[in-house]
């Protein structure tokens, strides 16, 4: 069980490098400052009787859940809802037509075409096909790796092995990736 300081202590670390991956995330500092408060409320209250060395991971996975949570809830909340200030030019002229506002948004949308749209999510769910057929312990390297951007000692920490394992693992993802996105025609 971790005690209150060595929670603390966690937290102070990792602060800054979970505000900063969640920014880049989701471009919005307050979102992102929400989202990691969010994190470490849920790893305090929920984790608290984990052994301290568990939680990097923990708090990683908790972090990363609470970023698709936030995307999802946007994707819901742009979907239905549109303020119409959201609109409004930036002067402030009070010179607004809702009308022409939507039509210059439709020109923007325009500019990628239907089948780069398609074959785009086609791509991206091949990736996220191929990394799910990945054996676990190849799949949680290459994800703390690569998305959580951990380095080779963090991940070799949260996932309780060798700093040689985590790379052996993270080789071996990246190849089998490489291979069978090859094979489905994606060129990297």
């Amino acid at each position: 069980m971790a005690s209150d300081k060595e929670l603390s202590d966690f937290l102070k670390s990792a602060e800054k490098r979970a505000f900063k991956r969640v920014v880049y995330a989701v471009r919005d500092e307050e979102a992102a400052l929400d989202i990691v408060q969010d994190a470490m409320i849920r790893l305090a209250e929920k984790y608290v009787d984990r052994p301290a060395a568990e939680l990097p991971l923990l708090f990683q996975r908790i972090l990363s859940n609470a970023t698709m949570d936030w995307f999802r809830r946007q994707k819901v909340r742009n979907a239905y809802v549109r303020n119409f200030s959201d609109f409004d030019s930036s002067d402030g002229d009070g010179d607004f037509d809702i009308l022409e506002t939507l039509e210059s948004l439709d020109a923007v949308a325009g500019l990628e075409s239907a089948q780069d749209t398609v074959s785009r999510a086609q791509i991206l769910l091949a990736i996220e096909q191929e990394v799910a057929a990945l054996p676990a312990r190849q799949r949680e390297a290459f994800l703390l790796r690569y998305w959580e951007e951990l380095d080779v000692a963090e991940t070799a920490s949260a996932m309780g092995c060798s700093e040689g394992s985590v790379k052996t693992h993270c080789s071996r993802a990246v190849h089998a990736l490489a291979k069978a996105l090859q094979a489905k025609g994606i060129a990297l």
